[in-house]
């Protein structure tokens, strides 16, 4: 029976099921922008394959590019693709046995991970309780916006509690595929994520992981942990 009306699932769904370019796309979900060279070796391919399935990406409005000089480089078109992803990843990992996550690699990535520019995975999960804790956020509609305690708690971090709006949605929740929990999505949770890199408190690993540095441990997981602080 013809549906004209309904979403033209079918046809994302072609353009996620190739696994070169699934693999691309989950390289791209770092929120970054990566040239045609990475995203052929993330994919296992030649980069003339590539070239092809970035066409069919760029087509359907899945990533977009930016020419600079010689190279062309690739990102994400927006959070929605990201969040979508997301939900897809969240769907074919729900019947991963315990032990899938045991592999090193699949261990650093549930440990922490970037997604989109702001921190997944436990240490991200872990970043929204802290905020939802001692009354630091307020719901507004399904979003988030901070409290007097929440902007004190910021000013503990060293991150300035007056963060200048960006026009972008602030504070909301994005469901976390490996925790299969909330973490917080939103130009906080951006903020948040850039301040900890630059404290030197988490740093990029290989891939999307993200490592908790020494210094992150001792300054970091402690406020994180610890309603008094």
């Amino acid at each position: 029976m013809n549906t004209p009306h309904e979403p033209r699932l079918a046809r994302v769904a072609a353009l996620v099921a190739d696994p070169a370019r699934s693999r691309m796309l989950a390289y791209l979900l770092s929120g970054e922008y990566a040239s045609a060279s990475e995203l052929a070796k993330a994919a296992s391919v030649t980069p003339a394959t590539a070239s092809g399935h970035l066409g069919k990406l760029l087509d359907a409005k899945f990533v977009v590019c930016e020419p600079r000089g010689r190279h062309r480089y690739y990102r994400l078109a927006d959070a929605d693709i990201a969040h979508a992803l997301e939900a897809l990843a969240l769907v074919a990992e729900r019947d991963a046995h315990a032990t899938a996550w045991t592999h090193p690699q699949r261990a650093r990535m549930r440990l922490a991970r970037c997604c989109y520019g702001h921190l997944a995975g436990q240490l991200g999960v872990s970043v929204f309780d802290a905020l939802q804790r001692g009354g630091r956020l307020t719901s507004t509609s399904g979003d988030f916006e901070l409290t007097d305690a929440g902007r004190t708690w910021l000013g503990s971090l060293g991150l300035n509690p007056k963060l200048p709006m960006s026009g972008r949605r602030f504070a909301y929740r994005c469901l976390d595929w490996s925790e299969r929990r909330d973490h917080l999505a939103g130009q906080l949770a951006d903020e948040l994520y850039q301040h900890f890199t630059a404290k030197g408190w988490v740093r990029r690993a290989s891939g999307r992981a993200v490592e908790v540095t020494v210094s992150g441990q001792q300054e970091l997981l402690p406020r994180l942990n610890d309603d008094a602080v």
